[in-house]
């Protein structure tokens, strides 16, 4: 079954999505709205709502895209797990989906948040687990530099590993509660950690009852070579970037092949490439909510944009001309900056023409049409294995949800390749994941 995602973020993934007039009016720090995109996206039997997350206000350094704000800079946003905490009384059967970073928590605050998520909504949290890739973080935390990729990389593996044991800490049935005996609890019930590693040392047990999932679903984003491994190893759904089914089919296959060697079944992660949809009751509805939000998009605004998503300034380049040359390595997420150049390349496009692409995509895929079409794009890529299912990305919101949820959503149960109902309560049962079983450490 496909499964499917998308953001909380009420701006809309286009560009100039929040100045379209379909778009809300006001977005900033928007419970109503966000309580609004959750019940609609429930409704629409998705699988998750995810909510991203940084630690620093950015782009202060470049005015053009200060002033617009993308939807990735959030200069006013919610805590994530705060946000998903309240949207759990709101909602039944959907996950609740954050990023963290592991480079600037600690795993005993962060395990405790995602476990308290986890028993609110009755066993519906998912961590998106990031090192932070934005280097202007690292001075809001004491740092004058951003902490190194193999430093960050090797601080997150053993990150997961702590807080996947501090989850461990307690037995389902631990706390008995006996009114007859006394016995609260069942001291045999409880166990330490004792972790002693390079990066931490901890001794546990986390002041909380075990998840009602055992351990939240685990998430990763990174496809460099240290990324796949961590997805390949611990990830239960991964994000990816791909332009062309093609691409998105070698992703599929690389990561599934490495599950094996770490006694994993390739079912057990879920591979979710981002995707933008642009659909409309006819196809020339379509086309042109698509037009008249390219025609928001000032080329100094779309240059800045794609400078962003490069890692380079291009304003100093000829528009007309082609991207220079992107092989270097750069800070940060790099999977966007390979994906563009490739296509660039491919297609041998011009840094204007490069931007008319990577915008109203949110430098991913774009499926745009009639809910026809738009759903066997989807289905080619789903049984092509291309993917699992899908990040959604709304160009305005609501419109753009509402659309997909009322138009899309029924020819895609129509096919049986969605769900007419959720599977269970819990996200696992939802996305067929396991619940792992408790392991115990000493004795």
């Amino acid at each position: 079954m496909m499964h499917l995602m998308t953001s909380l973020i009420g701006l809309g993934s286009h560009l100039a999505g929040w100045r379209h007039r379909d778009a809300w009016s006001a977005t900033t720090m928007s419970l109503p709205n966000a309580i609004h995109i959750a019940k609609t996206a429930e409704r629409g039997k998705f699988d998750m709502l995810f909510l991203a997350d940084g630690n620093a206000v950015r782009q202060m350094d470049d005015p053009i895209l200060f002033a617009a704000t993308s939807r990735s800079d959030r200069p006013a946003a919610f805590e994530p797990l705060t946000l998903l905490a309240a949207l759990s009384q709101h909602t039944s059967h959907i996950g609740l989906f954050a990023t963290a970073t592991t480079t600037y928590d600690e795993p005993y605050l962060l395990a405790r948040r995602f476990a308290s998520l986890d028993h609110l909504s009755g066993g519906r949290a998912c961590w998106n687990i990031v090192t932070g890739s934005y280097p202007g973080d690292s001075v809001n935390f004491g740092r004058a530099t951003h902490v190194p990729r193999a430093e960050r990389s090797a601080r997150a593996r053993e990150f997961g590993e702590i807080c996947k044991g501090r989850w461990e800490s307690w037995a389902e049935d631990a706390f008995i509660e006996d009114k007859a005996t006394g016995r609260f609890l069942d001291p045999a019930k409880v166990q330490r950690l004792d972790h002693v590693g390079k990066h931490f040392s901890v001794q546990g047990p986390l002041n909380i009852a075990r998840p009602i999932q055992g351990c939240p679903v685990l998430c990763t984003a990174g496809q460099s070579e240290e990324g796949r491994e961590l997805a390949a190893e611990h990830g239960e759904a991964i994000f990816s970037v791909a332009f062309t089914k093609a691409e998105a089919q070698a992703f599929y296959a690389d990561l599934k092949g490495r599950m094996p060697k770490f006694g994993r079944d390739p079912g057990q992660l879920k591979i979710m490439p981002g995707v933008t949809i642009y659909v409309g009751r006819s196809e020339a509805e379509a086309d042109e909510q698509y037009r008249e939000l390219q025609e928001l998009i000032l080329p100094e605004l779309g240059v800045a944009y794609l400078s962003k998503y490069c890692r380079m300034d291009l304003s100093g380049y000829p528009l007309d001309g082609p991207l220079p040359d992107l092989s270097g390595e750069v800070e940060g997420v790099a999977s966007y900056r390979k994906s563009i150049a490739e296509l660039a390349e491919t297609e041998n496009l011009t840094i204007r023409q490069t931007y008319e692409r990577v915008v109203p995509s949110l430098g991913h895929v774009l499926f745009k049409g009639n809910p026809v079409q738009i759903a066997d794009q989807m289905e080619d890529w789903y049984r092509g294995q291309a993917c699992d299912g899908f990040n959604v990305d709304m160009p305005v919101v609501p419109r753009s949800l509402n659309d997909f949820v009322e138009l899309v959503v029924p020819e895609l149960q129509r096919r049986g390749i969605f769900r007419t109902e959720y599977a269970g309560g819990t996200l696992r049962e939802t996305m067929g994941l396991a619940r792992p079983a408790r392991k115990l450490r000493h004795g």
